[in-house]
């Protein structure tokens, strides 16, 4: 077996993006399955029978969050994968046809300058497909852990904790098992906190705000965790998970700054892995019909997870990752199948054990012909300045957001003294978006804080 030179896995994964949206406007350069140049266009039609190609130039910024719940991604994917602008044209009736053709659009090339330059010089994973044909949370866990134990719904307000109680044992625990290290960074929210065992003091302790994994990039590469999971800022101001409506530059960047500062560092970057991905489609089209997959686990309570869902932007960047596409059919349990046969860790459950993996796509000898820099948002691109749709005042919270300041309500009953400012806290929520976001920040810190004052 080939001696594997990968050290540090670093997985940053954003929101809500599909594969032929970010990145199958590159089909013709790089050979991908992506959106060919020539030939007759896909479409779909609206519930009026309006119809809408696929075609380039897609919006930085939206107007409307697309649905992407599992009935909704069922709707979608009816008819060949003909059902997107249906589904999303009986969501929103005040749509306009621009807003509807969106849901069909793919950005054109170099428009998402650092995710575009890293599909031009690592592995592209085109057959790379979401765990779940369903929404955010549902797929995070399968990253987390192989499973979401019966669950594709998303919570809404107070989580009942007799049906959403996510006590599965997860890759942080078998790392530990392991002696294996590893951090959480996070922007604000970081929404891996719902999983139960991450809240016992010693993992709530390996979390840390995105400003320290900067700091530890820069540091020894002895120093630096075997594996790291980057959760993105999910509320505005400077809400840079790609999910609509929020503007697309604010992910640019932080894909660059995460690569830009990790190649920095010479004796990390030639021992790293950096997986670079979307949890799920968010909505938009893509012409890849999920396969077939191995349940995890006996939990059916909301699907049978026989089938995988829509496909996602996925690019495995190293010095021991080749420039390639590669067509191999992978979810996010991909990932766990990697790092189980990497550190022998033990079982994440059936989807993983049954998961196709890379470790055999990794070359013996690192590339000395990788980027030093890539690009960030630029005039050039039309990325430079963000666009701040709604800024602090968007209207309502998306049904993610929603879910993590319900979740953030579970934290604060798990503080010791937590509520002793339940009604400031109550008070300030309730006067719009601002309120909520800074209480919710405002519990996490706190909880986090106690928990690092815990003895192990």
């Amino acid at each position: 077996m080939a001696i594997d030179p990968i050290k540090h896995v670093i997985v940053l994964m954003l929101e809500n993006r599909s594969f032929d949206h970010i990145l199958g406007g590159l089909a013709d350069e790089l050979g991908l399955d992506g959106v060919p140049g020539a030939g007759p266009r896909r479409f779909n039609l609206d519930n009026q029978g309006n119809r809408f190609e696929q075609l380039g130039g897609a919006a930085r910024v939206l107007r409307y969050d697309p649905h992407h719940e599992y009935e909704h991604v069922l709707q979608q994917l009816a008819n060949n994968n003909g059902g997107f602008v249906e589904d999303f044209s009986r969501g929103f009736p005040a749509s306009s046809g621009p807003d509807r053709a969106e849901i069909m659009k793919y950005h054109d090339p170099d428009r998402l300058p650092a995710m575009h330059a890293l599909a031009r010089n690592f592995a592209v994973c085109d057959h790379w497909f979401s765990s779940v044909p369903g929404p955010t949370w549902a797929n995070r866990f399968f990253v987390h852990s192989g499973t979401s134990i019966g669950r594709v719904a998303m919570p809404n307000g107070i989580l009942d904790a007799n049906l959403h109680w996510y006590d599965q044992t997860t890759l942080y625990d078998r790392l530990n098992e392991r002696r294996q290290s590893w951090k959480i960074y996070y922007g604000d929210i970081p929404q891996s906190l719902i999983l139960v065992h991450q809240l016992e003091p010693k993992n709530a302790k390996q979390y840390a705000k995105m400003q320290t994994f900067y700091e530890d990039v820069g540091g020894a590469e002895g120093d630096f965790p075997a594996y790291v999971f980057i959760e993105p800022t999910y509320y505005p101001p400077g809400a840079n998970d790609d999910h609509p409506p929020h503007d697309m530059s604010e992910g640019e960047r932080l894909i660059a700054d995460v690569y830009n500062s990790l190649r920095e560092n010479n004796d990390l970057w030639m021992s790293s892995l950096l997986v670079v991905l979307a949890d799920e489609h968010g909505g938009f089209y893509d012409h890849a019909t999920p396969p077939a997959a191995v349940p995890p686990d006996n939990h059916h309570e909301e699907f049978g997870f026989d089938r995988l869902g829509v496909r996602v932007p996925a690019i495995l960047v190293s010095p021991f990752a080749p420039r390639a596409v590669v067509n191999r059919v992978f979810d996010h349990t991909s990932l766990l199948q990697y790092l189980v046969g990497k550190w022998s860790l033990g079982s994440l459950g059936n989807r993983t054990g049954n998961a196709q993996t890379f470790t055999d796509l990794l070359l013996p000898v690192a590339r000395n012909d990788t980027p030093v820099k890539i690009p960030g948002p630029s005039a050039d691109t039309g990325l430079a300045q963000p666009a701040n749709l709604f800024g602090r005042n968007q209207p309502t919270m998306s049904s993610q957001q929603t879910a993590l300041f319900a979740m953030t309500q579970l934290l604060e009953s798990a503080t010791e003294g937590g509520s002793s400012d339940l009604l400031g806290r109550t008070k300030r929520s309730v006067t719009g978006f601002d309120g909520q976001v800074d209480v919710a920040m405002e519990r996490v810190e706190q909880f986090l804080q106690q928990q690092r004052g815990v003895k192990i």
